[in-house]
Protein backbone atom coordinates (compact mmCIF):
# COMPACT_ATOMS: atom_id res chain seq x y z
CA UNK A 1 0.00 0.00 0.00
CA UNK A 2 3.21 1.97 0.47
CA UNK A 3 3.82 1.72 -2.38
CA UNK A 4 0.65 3.11 -4.08
CA UNK A 5 1.10 5.75 -2.09
CA UNK A 6 4.34 6.52 -3.07
CA UNK A 7 2.93 6.06 -6.98
CA UNK A 8 -0.12 8.36 -6.12
CA UNK A 9 1.87 11.48 -5.15
CA UNK A 10 5.11 11.45 -8.22
CA UNK A 11 4.19 14.09 -10.08
CA UNK A 12 5.54 14.76 -14.11
CA UNK A 13 6.50 12.24 -16.26
CA UNK A 14 8.37 10.43 -14.03
CA UNK A 15 5.36 9.98 -12.01
CA UNK A 16 3.55 8.36 -14.96
CA UNK A 17 6.33 5.99 -15.65
CA UNK A 18 6.28 4.79 -12.19
CA UNK A 19 2.10 4.53 -12.51
CA UNK A 20 2.76 2.37 -15.49
CA UNK A 21 5.47 0.21 -13.63
CA UNK A 22 3.33 -0.63 -10.56
CA UNK A 23 1.86 -4.50 -11.09
CA UNK A 24 -1.33 -4.13 -10.45
CA UNK A 25 -1.67 -7.93 -9.97
CA UNK A 26 -0.36 -7.88 -6.33
CA UNK A 27 -3.02 -5.10 -5.44
CA UNK A 28 -6.43 -5.59 -3.89
CA UNK A 29 -9.44 -4.21 -5.97
CA UNK A 30 -9.49 -1.06 -3.86
CA UNK A 31 -5.55 -0.58 -4.54
CA UNK A 32 -6.15 -1.09 -8.29
CA UNK A 33 -8.60 1.64 -8.57
CA UNK A 34 -6.73 3.81 -6.66
CA UNK A 35 -3.86 3.29 -9.11
CA UNK A 36 -6.10 3.76 -12.12
CA UNK A 37 -7.51 6.32 -10.45
CA UNK A 38 -4.25 8.43 -10.32
CA UNK A 39 -3.42 7.54 -13.99
CA UNK A 40 -6.13 8.90 -15.51
CA UNK A 41 -5.04 12.18 -13.35
CA UNK A 42 -1.68 11.99 -14.44
CA UNK A 43 -2.81 11.43 -18.12
CA UNK A 44 -5.13 14.53 -18.08
CA UNK A 45 -2.70 16.72 -15.84
CA UNK A 46 -1.94 20.15 -17.49
CA UNK A 47 -5.51 20.03 -20.30
CA UNK A 48 -7.45 22.19 -18.17
CA UNK A 49 -7.88 24.53 -21.19
CA UNK A 50 -8.60 21.51 -23.55
CA UNK A 51 -11.25 20.42 -21.00
CA UNK A 52 -12.99 23.84 -20.82
CA UNK A 53 -13.46 23.42 -24.17
CA UNK A 54 -14.94 19.67 -24.51
CA UNK A 55 -17.55 21.63 -21.77
CA UNK A 56 -18.63 24.49 -23.60
CA UNK A 57 -19.22 21.52 -26.61
CA UNK A 58 -21.18 19.66 -24.33
CA UNK A 59 -23.44 22.20 -22.61
CA UNK A 60 -24.24 23.87 -26.86
CA UNK A 61 -24.57 20.56 -27.66
CA UNK A 62 -27.37 19.72 -25.19
CA UNK A 63 -28.97 23.11 -25.65
CA UNK A 64 -28.86 22.85 -29.18
CA UNK A 65 -30.07 18.72 -29.54
CA UNK A 66 -33.38 20.14 -26.58
CA UNK A 67 -34.35 22.49 -29.05
CA UNK A 68 -34.59 20.39 -31.88
CA UNK A 69 -36.01 17.83 -30.26
CA UNK A 70 -38.96 20.17 -28.75
CA UNK A 71 -39.78 21.55 -32.15
CA UNK A 72 -39.64 17.78 -33.59
CA UNK A 73 -42.32 17.14 -30.65
CA UNK A 74 -44.80 20.08 -31.42
CA UNK A 75 -44.76 19.79 -35.26
CA UNK A 76 -44.40 15.50 -35.95
CA UNK A 77 -45.70 14.15 -32.88
CA UNK A 78 -46.06 10.59 -34.41
CA UNK A 79 -42.60 10.38 -35.89
CA UNK A 80 -41.21 11.62 -33.16
CA UNK A 81 -43.33 9.18 -30.68
CA UNK A 82 -41.78 6.18 -32.65
CA UNK A 83 -38.37 7.08 -33.36
CA UNK A 84 -38.31 7.69 -29.35
CA UNK A 85 -39.64 4.35 -28.55
CA UNK A 86 -37.20 2.60 -31.25
CA UNK A 87 -34.46 4.43 -28.93
CA UNK A 88 -35.62 2.99 -26.02
CA UNK A 89 -36.10 -0.14 -26.84
CA UNK A 90 -32.87 -1.22 -28.92
CA UNK A 91 -30.17 1.79 -27.06
CA UNK A 92 -30.24 -0.20 -23.76
CA UNK A 93 -29.63 -3.57 -25.56
CA UNK A 94 -26.24 -2.54 -26.92
CA UNK A 95 -24.88 -1.81 -23.95
CA UNK A 96 -26.38 -5.00 -22.73
CA UNK A 97 -24.31 -7.32 -25.40
CA UNK A 98 -20.97 -5.25 -25.37
CA UNK A 99 -20.84 -4.91 -21.23
CA UNK A 100 -22.07 -8.85 -21.01
CA UNK A 101 -25.17 -8.34 -18.76
CA UNK A 102 -26.82 -11.28 -19.23
CA UNK A 103 -29.53 -10.63 -17.13
CA UNK A 104 -31.04 -7.92 -18.03
CA UNK A 105 -30.94 -9.81 -21.77
CA UNK A 106 -33.05 -12.63 -21.12
CA UNK A 107 -35.20 -10.24 -19.32
CA UNK A 108 -35.59 -7.94 -22.30
CA UNK A 109 -35.87 -10.82 -24.66
CA UNK A 110 -38.91 -12.18 -22.66
CA UNK A 111 -40.34 -8.44 -22.08
CA UNK A 112 -39.93 -8.18 -25.99
CA UNK A 113 -41.12 -11.44 -27.08
CA UNK A 114 -44.82 -10.93 -24.87
CA UNK A 115 -45.11 -6.70 -25.49
CA UNK A 116 -44.75 -8.40 -29.56
CA UNK A 117 -47.53 -10.40 -29.39
CA UNK A 118 -49.63 -7.85 -27.58
CA UNK A 119 -49.06 -5.23 -29.79
CA UNK A 120 -49.85 -7.59 -32.92
CA UNK A 121 -53.11 -8.27 -31.18
CA UNK A 122 -54.04 -4.73 -30.76
CA UNK A 123 -52.69 -3.71 -34.32
CA UNK A 124 -55.35 -6.33 -36.04
CA UNK A 125 -58.19 -5.22 -38.17
CA UNK A 126 -61.01 -6.42 -37.31
CA UNK A 127 -60.19 -6.30 -33.37
CA UNK A 128 -61.15 -9.37 -31.88
CA UNK A 129 -63.76 -8.37 -28.92
CA UNK A 130 -60.92 -9.37 -25.63
CA UNK A 131 -57.94 -7.61 -27.25
CA UNK A 132 -58.44 -4.26 -25.52
CA UNK A 133 -58.71 -5.91 -22.10
CA UNK A 134 -55.80 -8.35 -22.68
CA UNK A 135 -53.72 -5.18 -23.73
CA UNK A 136 -54.29 -3.16 -20.59
CA UNK A 137 -54.41 -6.06 -18.65
CA UNK A 138 -50.38 -6.83 -19.72
CA UNK A 139 -49.36 -3.45 -19.57
CA UNK A 140 -51.08 -2.81 -16.16
CA UNK A 141 -49.08 -5.60 -14.73
CA UNK A 142 -45.77 -4.39 -16.11
CA UNK A 143 -46.51 -0.88 -14.90
CA UNK A 144 -47.54 -2.49 -11.00
CA UNK A 145 -44.06 -4.56 -11.38
CA UNK A 146 -41.83 -2.03 -12.14
CA UNK A 147 -43.75 0.51 -10.07
CA UNK A 148 -42.70 -1.89 -7.11
CA UNK A 149 -39.54 -2.38 -8.33
CA UNK A 150 -38.15 1.01 -8.56
CA UNK A 151 -39.50 1.73 -5.08
CA UNK A 152 -37.95 -1.20 -3.68
CA UNK A 153 -34.92 0.15 -5.63
CA UNK A 154 -34.96 3.59 -4.10
CA UNK A 155 -35.46 2.19 -0.84
CA UNK A 156 -32.21 -0.09 -0.82
CA UNK A 157 -30.17 3.28 -2.56
CA UNK A 158 -31.74 4.90 0.62
CA UNK A 159 -31.03 2.32 3.33
CA UNK A 160 -27.06 2.53 2.07
CA UNK A 161 -26.40 5.59 2.40
CA UNK A 162 -27.46 5.36 5.59
CA UNK A 163 -25.82 2.71 6.25
CA UNK A 164 -28.12 0.37 7.62
CA UNK A 165 -27.07 -2.58 4.76
CA UNK A 166 -24.32 -2.93 7.88
CA UNK A 167 -26.89 -4.63 10.21
CA UNK A 168 -27.48 -7.05 7.76
CA UNK A 169 -23.77 -7.51 7.29
CA UNK A 170 -24.30 -6.40 3.51
CA UNK A 171 -21.54 -4.86 2.16
CA UNK A 172 -21.98 -0.88 0.79
CA UNK A 173 -21.07 -1.46 -2.62
CA UNK A 174 -22.97 -5.04 -3.22
CA UNK A 175 -26.20 -3.21 -1.41
CA UNK A 176 -25.74 -0.07 -3.47
CA UNK A 177 -25.74 -1.94 -6.66
CA UNK A 178 -28.63 -4.21 -6.04
CA UNK A 179 -30.70 -1.06 -5.34
CA UNK A 180 -29.33 1.18 -8.10
CA UNK A 181 -30.14 -2.40 -10.51
CA UNK A 182 -33.63 -2.24 -9.61
CA UNK A 183 -33.98 1.47 -10.07
CA UNK A 184 -32.65 0.72 -13.30
CA UNK A 185 -34.96 -2.10 -14.58
CA UNK A 186 -38.03 -0.12 -12.61
CA UNK A 187 -37.70 3.17 -14.61
CA UNK A 188 -36.62 1.14 -18.00
CA UNK A 189 -39.23 -1.44 -18.26
CA UNK A 190 -41.75 1.26 -16.57
CA UNK A 191 -40.88 4.48 -19.49
CA UNK A 192 -40.98 1.26 -22.46
CA UNK A 193 -44.15 -0.44 -21.99
CA UNK A 194 -45.96 2.89 -21.37
CA UNK A 195 -44.96 4.22 -24.67
CA UNK A 196 -45.89 0.88 -26.09
CA UNK A 197 -49.29 0.95 -24.44
CA UNK A 198 -49.88 4.48 -25.66
CA UNK A 199 -48.94 3.19 -29.28
CA UNK A 200 -51.65 -0.12 -29.23
CA UNK A 201 -54.42 2.56 -27.35
CA UNK A 202 -54.44 4.59 -30.20
CA UNK A 203 -54.87 1.80 -32.58
CA UNK A 204 -57.53 0.01 -30.75
CA UNK A 205 -59.89 3.31 -30.13
CA UNK A 206 -59.55 4.25 -33.26
CA UNK A 207 -59.98 0.91 -34.83
CA UNK A 208 -63.06 0.60 -32.27
CA UNK A 209 -64.26 3.43 -34.23
CA UNK A 210 -64.92 5.99 -30.79
CA UNK A 211 -62.06 7.49 -30.86
CA UNK A 212 -60.34 9.13 -33.46
CA UNK A 213 -57.14 11.31 -33.38
CA UNK A 214 -57.98 14.02 -35.35
CA UNK A 215 -61.44 14.47 -36.35
CA UNK A 216 -64.77 13.13 -35.42
CA UNK A 217 -66.03 9.52 -34.18
CA UNK A 218 -67.29 7.11 -36.78
CA UNK A 219 -69.18 5.62 -34.65
CA UNK A 220 -72.24 6.99 -31.77
CA UNK A 221 -71.69 5.86 -28.54
CA UNK A 222 -74.49 4.40 -27.19
CA UNK A 223 -74.50 5.11 -23.07
CA UNK A 224 -74.22 1.61 -22.45
CA UNK A 225 -71.06 0.51 -24.56
CA UNK A 226 -67.36 1.49 -23.01
CA UNK A 227 -65.61 3.92 -26.32
CA UNK A 228 -62.39 2.54 -24.76
CA UNK A 229 -63.14 -1.41 -25.44
CA UNK A 230 -66.14 -1.02 -27.09
CA UNK A 231 -68.15 -3.85 -24.79
CA UNK A 232 -71.48 -3.62 -22.95
CA UNK A 233 -71.55 -1.77 -19.56
CA UNK A 234 -73.65 -3.83 -17.44
CA UNK A 235 -73.12 -2.33 -14.07
CA UNK A 236 -75.05 0.96 -13.37
CA UNK A 237 -72.81 3.75 -12.43
CA UNK A 238 -74.40 4.02 -9.16
CA UNK A 239 -74.32 0.42 -7.63
CA UNK A 240 -70.88 -1.92 -6.72
CA UNK A 241 -69.44 -4.37 -9.32
CA UNK A 242 -68.47 -7.39 -8.24
CA UNK A 243 -65.24 -7.49 -10.09
CA UNK A 244 -65.07 -4.05 -11.31
CA UNK A 245 -67.47 -0.43 -11.20
CA UNK A 246 -68.34 1.49 -14.13
CA UNK A 247 -67.11 4.82 -14.04
CA UNK A 248 -68.92 8.20 -15.56
CA UNK A 249 -66.38 11.14 -16.37
CA UNK A 250 -68.10 14.82 -16.01
CA UNK A 251 -69.00 14.95 -19.78
CA UNK A 252 -71.14 11.84 -18.37
CA UNK A 253 -69.37 9.15 -20.82
CA UNK A 254 -69.41 5.62 -19.01
CA UNK A 255 -66.46 3.49 -19.31
CA UNK A 256 -65.53 0.57 -17.81
CA UNK A 257 -63.10 1.14 -14.43
CA UNK A 258 -60.26 -0.64 -15.47
CA UNK A 259 -60.83 0.33 -19.34
CA UNK A 260 -60.25 4.65 -18.08
CA UNK A 261 -58.03 3.88 -15.59
CA UNK A 262 -55.85 1.86 -18.54
CA UNK A 263 -56.79 4.90 -20.82
CA UNK A 264 -55.79 7.53 -18.11
CA UNK A 265 -52.40 5.70 -16.55
CA UNK A 266 -51.52 2.97 -18.91
CA UNK A 267 -51.97 4.77 -22.04
CA UNK A 268 -51.03 8.13 -20.90
CA UNK A 269 -54.49 10.01 -21.96
CA UNK A 270 -55.54 12.71 -20.57
CA UNK A 271 -59.16 13.38 -22.28
CA UNK A 272 -62.43 11.33 -22.96
CA UNK A 273 -61.97 8.96 -25.25
CA UNK A 274 -65.06 9.69 -27.03
CA UNK A 275 -65.69 13.63 -27.06
CA UNK A 276 -62.07 14.65 -26.21
CA UNK A 277 -63.26 16.24 -22.89
CA UNK A 278 -60.23 17.13 -20.38
CA UNK A 279 -60.19 14.03 -17.30
CA UNK A 280 -60.34 15.41 -14.13
CA UNK A 281 -57.26 13.16 -12.79
CA UNK A 282 -57.77 14.26 -9.04
CA UNK A 283 -61.50 13.40 -8.97
CA UNK A 284 -60.68 10.23 -10.53
CA UNK A 285 -57.84 9.18 -8.05
CA UNK A 286 -59.64 10.67 -5.06
CA UNK A 287 -58.11 8.06 -3.04
CA UNK A 288 -54.77 8.93 -1.74
CA UNK A 289 -52.44 5.69 -2.57
CA UNK A 290 -53.63 6.15 -5.75
CA UNK A 291 -52.28 9.22 -6.94
CA UNK A 292 -48.43 8.36 -6.52
CA UNK A 293 -49.56 6.19 -9.73
CA UNK A 294 -49.95 9.55 -11.44
CA UNK A 295 -47.10 10.90 -10.29
CA UNK A 296 -45.02 8.03 -11.10
CA UNK A 297 -46.18 8.18 -14.83
CA UNK A 298 -45.33 11.57 -15.27
CA UNK A 299 -41.29 10.94 -13.72
CA UNK A 300 -41.32 8.09 -16.40
CA UNK A 301 -42.42 10.82 -18.97
CA UNK A 302 -39.38 12.31 -17.74
CA UNK A 303 -36.91 10.15 -17.93
CA UNK A 304 -37.50 9.07 -21.14
CA UNK A 305 -35.31 11.74 -22.65
CA UNK A 306 -32.34 10.73 -20.28
CA UNK A 307 -32.94 7.03 -21.59
CA UNK A 308 -33.96 7.36 -25.41
CA UNK A 309 -31.75 10.28 -26.27
CA UNK A 310 -29.02 11.06 -23.46
CA UNK A 311 -26.50 8.62 -25.32
CA UNK A 312 -27.31 9.85 -28.73
CA UNK A 313 -26.22 13.51 -28.01
CA UNK A 314 -23.18 11.73 -26.06
CA UNK A 315 -22.39 10.34 -28.98
CA UNK A 316 -22.48 13.45 -31.00
CA UNK A 317 -20.26 15.23 -28.68
CA UNK A 318 -17.69 12.64 -28.93
CA UNK A 319 -17.99 12.80 -32.08
CA UNK A 320 -17.42 16.94 -32.79
CA UNK A 321 -14.22 16.00 -30.11
CA UNK A 322 -12.71 13.82 -32.00
CA UNK A 323 -13.20 16.02 -35.49
CA UNK A 324 -11.60 18.70 -33.37
CA UNK A 325 -8.69 16.60 -32.48
CA UNK A 326 -9.93 17.05 -28.01
CA UNK A 327 -9.15 13.55 -26.49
Amino acid sequence: MAAVVEVEVGGGAAGERELEEVDMSDLSPEEQWRVEHARMHAKHRGHEAMHAEMVLILIATLVVAQLLLVQWKQRHPRSYNMVTLFQMWVVPLYFTVKLHWWRFLVIWILFSAVTAFVTFRATRKPLVQTTPRLVYKWFLLIYKISYATGIVGYMAVMFTLFGLNLLFKIKPEDAMDFGISLLFYGLYYGVLERDFAEMCADYMASTIGFYSESGMPTKHLSDSVCAVCGQQIFVDVSEEGIIENTYRLSCNHVFHEFCIRGWCIVGKKQTCPYCKEKVDLKRMFSNPWERPHVMYGQLLDWLRYLVAWQPVIIGVVQGINYILGLE
